[in-house]
């Protein structure tokens, strides 16, 4: 009886032993992807010593890093991204020949050392402008654009008020300090990414070096700033700068793989390094997904008194979204489609919708559409169709 006691003991202790075992196991488990997908924004915010800093994918504009993203602070020579930006937005002709506003010349700071009388293309001066940064020429280009210093500020406060953003707001074209002249790390990687969407100025910022000529064919040769363009691959731009009050501020963009990120630090010593540690932390943790593919529905649609029984269904769009591997898992979405159709039916016309989902938050929307035409059944084919119902 004792020995049956002492194994009935040993067994009840090897399975409560084995039930605790297996449920620490799926805690741990559980509870290790809850913390590696919120690692990686910790991890990434710890990457950098700069005063604020935003990574964003551009596309989409989802943020995968920030810390003070939405201060607002001092921005330095990163304004002339809006400055070039506004100028190609606003003028038609880049590589019309213009003479050099007398109030361009002697502006303090970095400068192309541009002279009275002195002519140049508007092309040519932004590349002065994103290169070496010049001063001058961003009032020369402000003035040439929009007849006025004035006017063109302007047009850069009306292009942030555009583009959504809260905590930005241009006193000048260069980004001397000044007060009133203030941007946050998250609007300057909004509006690197909105100027990116333009192909001359990715043209232009993505330059390492390039020889300018003026009118009266004196050569200026410019070196980019930007060390990044030759240190990190994949690299297209955009733009350092420095003031007293900025300290050292960069903004950077670099596409792989399809994904194009844009990362802003603000009062960084590092700001290369950083700039590096945290566009490379981006790629190793996110990819584009197409989502679209997720979404899944029956490709044919019951016609009622076509010519055909059934008309092909689909869409035609295309939603990339950055997204890690673990965050896949919170992707859904939702299909709506009629029951059935009555012709005639056009390529393109409407039979339903699908959103797609991610955490329950909708993230894109679209048309589920005809593929194909479809034509009423004809006099005869409805003849055949009485005989066929006797």
């Amino acid at each position: 009886m004792k020995k049956i006691k002492s194994k009935s003991k040993l067994s009840n202790f090897l399975f409560i032993f084995v039930t605790v075992l297996l449920a620490g196991l799926m805690a741990f488990s559980f509870c290790y992807g809850a913390i590696k997908s919120v690692a990686t924004l910790v991890h990434a915010d710890a990457i950098t010593s700069a005063k604020a800093m935003c990574l964003i994918e551009a596309s989409t504009g989802r943020v995968l890093a920030e810390k003070n993203s939405n201060a607002s602070l001092a921005m330095a020579s990163t304004t002339k991204i809006m400055t070039a930006i506004t100028s190609l937005d606003n003028c038609d002709n880049i590589d019309e020949v213009f003479e050099v506003s007398p109030k361009a010349i002697g502006i303090p700071g970095t400068s192309l050392y541009l002279r009275k009388g002195e002519k140049h293309t508007l092309r040519d001066l932004l590349y002065g402008l994103m290169l070496v940064s010049g001063n001058d020429a961003s009032v020369a280009i402000g003035e040439h654009v929009s007849g006025s210093m004035e006017h063109f500020v302007d047009q850069m406060n009306f292009t942030a008020h555009r583009l959504g953003l809260k905590h930005t707001h241009f006193e000048n074209t260069h980004g001397l300090d000044e007060k009133g002249h203030y941007t946050s790390a998250y609007d300057l990687a909004i509006i690197a990414a909105y100027a990116l969407e333009n192909s001359t100025f990715r043209e232009i910022v993505s330059t390492q070096n390039i020889k300018i000529t003026n009118a009266d064919g004196k050569d200026r040769y410019l070196c980019n700033k930007n060390k990044l363009l030759r240190t990190f691959d994949g690299a297209i731009g955009v733009k350092t700068g420095f003031t007293d009050d900025a300290g050292r501020c960069l903004v950077s963009a670099a596409e792989r793989d399809g994904m194009r990120l844009v990362c802003v630090v603000l009062n960084c010593g590092p700001m290369f390094e950083d700039s590096a540690k945290l566009l490379q932390w981006g790629f190793d943790n996110y990819k584009m997904y197409d989502l679209t593919e997720k979404v899944d529905f029956y490709p044919q649609l019951v016609v009622e008194g076509g010519e055909k029984q059934s008309v092909q269904i689909g869409h035609n769009h295309k939603f990339m979204y950055p997204l890690t591997e673990n965050e896949l898992d919170k992707i859904s979405t939702n299909v709506e489609i009629v029951p059935s159709l009555k012709p005639v039916l056009k390529v393109g016309s409407d039979v339903g919708k699908f959103e797609i989902f991610f955490d329950k938050e909708l993230l894109f929307s679209g048309n589920i559409v005809t593929m194909e035409d479809v034509k009423a059944r004809s006099f005869k084919q409805r003849i055949f169709d009485i005989f066929d119902q006797w």
